[in-house]
């Protein structure tokens, strides 16, 4: 393959400076594929810019087919439970129960930590569940996809899920390369000690609940925060949200609004989704260990590797696109049986709904696709290798951690992608923390700093495929998302530099640098949405007008509070 060089960074940054700054992330993407179109085939190009996009919605045995299926199938639920009045039902139980932001903030953070078993599902249900509450309560939609958003891979990569089997995979992948599997620790063992190291993804969870708690905020969320609390405007004038409920499908049905119609599809999907995975990843498992000769029982499996290893290989091994795809049908099938069953509408009128539903989620698919293409080029002109190639020279046992951060974190802002990211670098930290550590003790640290470097590139990332669910499903604007997480992302990321510095050169270990840096957090927080307040003529907590509290607590008090845009 020929060598691209520096050329190799044009595509990704170019889509994602042009999408930032014009806030058109389509336009964006698509001159992004195309300008490496020209530099691949150094013509026009118009020919490989569609060849790639097609490639992109078929590879890897169709997996990005079967998640634009789930998302078009997920739009269809939303359709439904709008139609069928169960934003309604919530939105009055809320009036009622649901007094504070923070107490819906705390909500959304507390389901968000809970769904870790898969990134995709988090999004669509802790978004889908969320956006009418936080509506009701004033709180941004760019401050629930700021929630949604670090609560999904950050949370997924630490918990038994699709991801830690996807780690454990690299990490004995890398092992095999290096000729060392024999004298190494375990795979799982590498991944339990990088876990601490993972520090940008502990230290994201944690900024969320330092946020939603204290109500404070700075840089543009700051701004978005105030419009909402003051004017009930959850989106900003002018916005494009991927996912527009109320306008594309006009008043909901409001004969009978019950809850049950809200909750019951968003119980079966995540229900279906959880048995489907276990059941198709315990199927793949029971063929693995009998082609290997090993243990066909759970039990004994268990008492050879310990339960947690087992679930993990049964997690990892599901098919969660596939499961997804069950899930969100059985959504749409239960919001059907419930409108029939109460005589909400007949079955020409669900149907009408669900290819409404379909027609909410064609731009989110659209950037999806786009995103996966920009990815696909970035690894077919090979910018995740030249820019870790570029560092190898800088590399040193106590900037180890540090550089394989900041290498992390490019190639997977460029690329869009962290798990593109992690199965690049891995293998190359590995083989550089071996070479430089006594034995395998700097492993863990470095398998640690490049899971922490790719989730967050991805968050920071307009083309990332969680940054525009996370988008999608909380009904915000993509680039609006973008640029108010982005100051919050980088927060967390500067004080994740420190950590690694305080290992690095102080031998500071993960039980010390881990709470000082949940601390710092907080007096960032602090410090700085006070100086930004200040700059910009704010109060640091939206909430803190007491006219604003008055009208929220009249129109409760009304039980009819006012819609909000």
């Amino acid at each position: 393959m020929a060598d691209f060089g520096a050329l190799s960074l044009v595509p990704p940054l170019l889509a994602i400076i042009l999408a930032v700054v014009t806030r058109r992330p389509l336009l964006s993407l698509f001159l992004g594929i195309w300008s490496g179109a020209v530099i691949y085939t150094e013509s026009l190009g118009i020919g490989q810019t569609f060849e790639w996009i097609v490639d992109a919605i078929i590879v890897n045995d169709g997996a990005h087919a079967q998640i634009l299926l789930f998302t078009l199938l997920l739009g269809a639920g939303v359709a439904l439970i709008w139609r069928l009045g169960g934003a309604t039902a919530v939105r009055r139980w809320a009036i009622v129960r649901l007094e504070t932001q923070r107490t819906v903030g705390m909500s959304a953070w507390f389901l968000g930590i809970l769904l870790f078993f898969d990134d995709y599902a988090n999004t669509a249900i802790v978004g889908s569940t969320m956006r009418e509450l936080s509506d009701q309560m004033r709180i941004s939609r760019e401050k629930l996809a700021y929630v949604v958003d670090s609560t999904a891979a950050p949370v997924a990569t630490l918990g038994i899920s699709s991801w830690v089997a996807f780690q454990l995979s690299l990490i004995r992948s890398a092992y095999e390369d290096l000729g060392v599997e024999s004298e190494a620790p375990g795979a799982f063992e590498t991944f339990v000690g990088s876990i601490p190291y993972n520090t940008y993804a502990l230290l994201a969870i944690v900024m969320v609940g330092i946020v939603v708690t204290s109500g404070r905020d700075y840089g543009e969320m700051l701004e978005a925060e105030h419009r909402a609390r003051t004017t009930g405007n959850v989106t900003r004038e002018g916005a494009q949200p991927l996912q527009k409920v109320e306008e594309d499908l006009g008043d909901p049905i409001d004969e009978q609004p019950m809850l049950r119609t809200f909750f019951a599809p968003i119980a079966v999907l995540i229900a279906v989704t959880l048995a489907s995975a276990f059941w198709t990843g315990y199927r793949s498992w029971l063929s693995s260990q009998s082609e290997a000769g090993g243990p066909t029982s759970i039990g004994a499996a268990a008492g050879e590797s310990g339960v947690t290893q087992v679930l993990v290989d049964i997690v990892g091994a599901g098919d969660f696109a596939t499961a997804l795809i069950w899930g969100s049908f059985a959504m749409v099938a239960t919001a059907i049986a419930i409108g029939l069953a109460y005589g909400l509408f007949d079955i020409g009128d669900g149907v009408d709904t669900v290819i409404d539903g379909f027609e909410l989620m064609l731009t989110a698919v659209t950037i999806l696709v786009l995103a996966w293409t920009i990815s696909s080029v970035a690894e077919t002109l090979g910018t995740g290798a030249f820019v870790a190639d570029l560092a190898r020279g800088y590399l040193s046992a106590e900037l180890l951690p540090v550089l394989v951060l900041f290498v992390s974190a490019f190639v997977a802002f460029t690329m869009g992608s962290s798990w593109a990211t992690m199965g690049l670098v891995t293998p190359i930290a590995v083989e550089v923390a071996y070479e430089f550590g006594a034995g395998f003790d700097l492993v863990p640290v470095a398998v640690g700093a490049v899971f922490s470097g790719a989730i967050f590139g991805d968050h920071t990332s307009p083309i990332s495929d969680t940054t525009v669910l996370s988008a999608t499903f909380s009904g915000a604007d993509l680039i609006d998302h973008v640029r108010t997480q982005l100051p919050y992302a980088l927060t967390v990321f500067l004080v994740v530099v420190a950590c690694y510095l305080l290992y690095g050169y102080l031998g500071v270990p993960p039980i010390v640098f881990l709470p000082l840096g949940a601390v710092s957090l907080v007096g960032l927080v602090a410090g700085l949405s006070r100086l930004d307040a200040n700059r910009r003529g704010l109060e640091p907590v939206a909430g803190n007008s007491a006219s604003n509290d008055a009208e929220t607590k009249s129109e409760r008090d009304a039980g009819s509070p006012e819609e909000p845009n």
